[in-house]
């Protein structure tokens, strides 16, 4: 009989390779800085949410944030055997991650969607544009993704929770109850689905946001009108970019490696879920482009903390 703490294709485990260690404790050193300014920007300032765009923005601050904060456990599941660990982490770790990524991916979307409606039918889609309706949108996608996460936690908690200290693999699936490995291929599946959704409708909106900005560039012949039009399209391909180079290549691999036992496959996931990471150091640039409040109230504590060292040195 096979013996299950056996580690794939002869390693202990790819995710426990010194470079991945390093890339994820580099990555989350610089990512707690970014997104600690970010946060103190967008929560600790005295600012009124005056648009809806803002209310996106301050709910996928707090997904990066809170996904940045997940990075300590992976990176203690990756390094350590204790069956402690990687029963927290397989359990609330793990779901507290991909809740927080799915999270990013989301209000990455709605933002798309709330610049298509601006740009395109801004009178149409004004009643869409409130801070109350961007409220109530951000309260269900959080509902949505802790509803369907709870599934797994409360499946794992009840089934899988191990006590065996001679487990060698480190990966979640050594633990999971047959029950909980067909539960966690569905998850899988649903969310394969909803992101093809979502990046089409993300590459849509691209699209037609593309179109009528050309239509406005050609019918107009103010200068300033031209700037603002092409500030809003490089804005939206910002956006697009950021969200395929770090979701797409995890996407791509997702379902090959959770059907298959495939060594290679293990690598390939390891390395698109590093990339996917990397997004909450690159939001921080999306906050800058996308929200002139963010950039203002930036500027007004670069200039709070000039004069607060001029007065220290005088």
């Amino acid at each position: 009989m096979t013996n299950i703490t056996q580690a794939p294709c002869g390693i202990t485990e790819v995710s426990a390779h010194p470079a991945f260690i390093f890339a994820y404790s580099l990555v989350f050193l610089i990512s707690l800085v970014l997104n600690s300014i970010t946060m103190r920007v967008y929560f600790c300032s005295n600012q009124r949410v005056q648009s809806s765009i803002m209310v996106y923005m301050k709910n996928l601050a707090a997904a990066d944030f809170f996904l940045c904060l997940c990075l300590p456990l992976r990176i203690a599941n990756s390094i350590t055997q204790s069956i402690t660990i990687r029963n927290i982490y397989c359990s609330f770790g793990a779901t507290a991650f991909y809740i927080n990524m799915y999270a990013s991916i989301f209000f990455m979307d709605i933002i798309a969607v709330n610049r298509y409606l601006k740009i395109v039918r801004s009178l149409e889609t004004r009643a869409l544009q409130t801070v109350r309706t961007a409220q109530h949108i951000s309260i269900g996608i959080w509902i949505c993704l802790l509803a369907m996460s709870s599934v797994y936690l409360i499946l794992f908690l009840q089934t899988s929770w191990s006590h065996d200290k001679k487990l060698v693999e480190n990966s979640c699936e050594s633990l999971h109850s047959h029950k909980l490995s067909v539960v966690n291929k569905i998850i899988h599946c649903v969310s394969f689905v909803v992101f093809i959704f979502v990046l089409m409708s993300l590459v849509f909106l691209y699209w037609k946001t593309l179109q009528k900005i050309r239509q406005a560039q050609m019918s107009t012949q103010t200068v300033f009108s031209s700037h603002k039009l092409n500030k809003s399209k490089c804005n939206m391909l910002v956006l697009v970019v950021v969200f395929c180079v770090c979701f797409v290549p995890y996407h791509l691999v997702r379902l090959p490696y959770v059907f298959s036992s495939d060594c290679t496959f293990n690598i390939l996931k390891e390395l698109t879920i590093l990339l996917s990471v990397l997004n909450v150091c690159f939001d921080p640039l999306i906050y800058f482009i996308f929200c002139k409040t963010f950039r203002d109230q930036l500027r007004k504590k670069d200039v709070q903390r000039s004069s607060e060292d001029q007065t220290g040195t005088e």
